[in-house]
């Protein structure tokens, strides 16, 4: 019973944030999340009293998902490997959770700047953008390993670029760029 409770949690998450980035946070309605859904109002509300409650909870996964590749990468080797294998894991992150919280906060930008769970995110990628980033190397190394995560969340925001490639394709290009940034 867990797994499927689980499942419908994620399912009302991936629903709520598709709706919340078609419509807006403000315009969509629990009533049009269960809709979509095809359940009832109480059977939402069963998992999620509020939209609040929905975002606070993408967010807090979206955090521990950064959180756990913070930690697996401050425990690797400072070597070109880990660190593309890192830039490998942040695309793989990206692809699976990230992409549409970023399709909602792009649409949303005042909700996530004027609430917790936005500010939560923001300071988990700020932590991120600086996994590859080595003291004491030159300014230039420090800006290309930042500019590295930058590129691969950057190549799935397909509002950003104007190129005739599917997610995939945009990936790894976004990826093999990255690479490049942080080549000895």
């Amino acid at each position: 019973m867990a797994g499927r409770r689980t499942d419908t949690r994620e399912r009302i998450q991936q629903v709520a944030l598709e709706l919340f980035a078609e419509r807006g946070y403000d315009k969509t309605s629990l009533q049009e999340v269960a809709e979509r859904l095809e359940i009832t109002r109480p059977a939402l509300y069963y998992h999620f009293r509020t939209k609040e409650d929905i975002l606070a909870s993408v967010v807090d996964r979206l955090c521990d998902s950064i959180d756990e590749l913070m930690t697996w990468a401050g425990e690797q080797p400072r070597t070109a490997e880990s660190r593309r294998e890192i830039l490998r894991r942040i695309s793989g992150l990206m692809e699976d959770q990230w992409r549409p919280m970023f399709r909602f906060a792009q649409v949303n930008q005042g909700v996530m700047q004027h609430n917790v769970a936005g500010e939560r995110m923001r300071s988990r990628i700020v932590g991120m953008v600086s996994v590859l980033a080595v003291p004491g190397v030159s300014a230039v190394k420090q800006f290309e390993s930042r500019l590295a995560v930058f590129a691969v969340i950057l190549g799935s925001a397909p509002f950003l670029f104007d190129m005739d490639l599917d997610e995939a394709e945009r990936a790894d290009v976004a990826l093999e760029v990255a690479a490049k940034l942080v080549a000895d």
